[in-house]
């Protein structure tokens, strides 16, 4: 359902939510490092992220990107829709172009339940993923 670029972009945001702060700011390559992404892919990301507020980043020798407490409070969803929009959240998963509850696929009302639900998760606040991670529920593969 997610594009390799959006899943990038959510982990990089994630590290950062963990990891960053005003006073912590992390350089882009040691982003791309502990995620295991090259570094120019990610530093776009990053730049379009920041573009959107929706992390900050500052230049000079303490520079790199951060997550303000604002930004903590933006839903996950607004890094998908940032990098690939959110239309790929709704596509049929066999790649039917006329899938829907009147004409679906053969599998759609069995993944319909699990997409509308990965929709409302991904419309948490992006704390609550990063406050998972910190408190061991989940994890950043790093």
């Amino acid at each position: 359902m997610l594009s390799s670029s959006s899943k990038y972009a959510v982990n990089a945001v994630l590290y950062l939510a963990v990891h960053s702060s005003d006073s912590n700011k992390i350089r882009a390559k040691e982003i791309a490092e502990a995620i295991k992404l090259p570094s120019p892919f990610l530093a776009k990301l990053l730049q379009s992220l920041s573009r959107e507020n929706i992390i900050s980043s500052s230049k000079g020798p303490t520079g790199g990107f951060f997550i303000t407490e604002q930004a903590l409070k933006r839903p996950l969803i607004d890094v998908v829709n940032t990098i690939d929009g959110t239309q790929r959240l709704d596509e049929c998963v066999l790649g039917l172009k006329r899938c829907s509850s009147d004409q679906p696929c053969p599998v759609h009302f069995s993944v319909q339940p699990l997409k509308l639900k990965f929709r409302r998760e991904l419309e948490e606040d992006i704390s609550v993923f990063a406050a998972k991670v910190k408190s061991g529920e989940a994890h950043l593969f790093v």
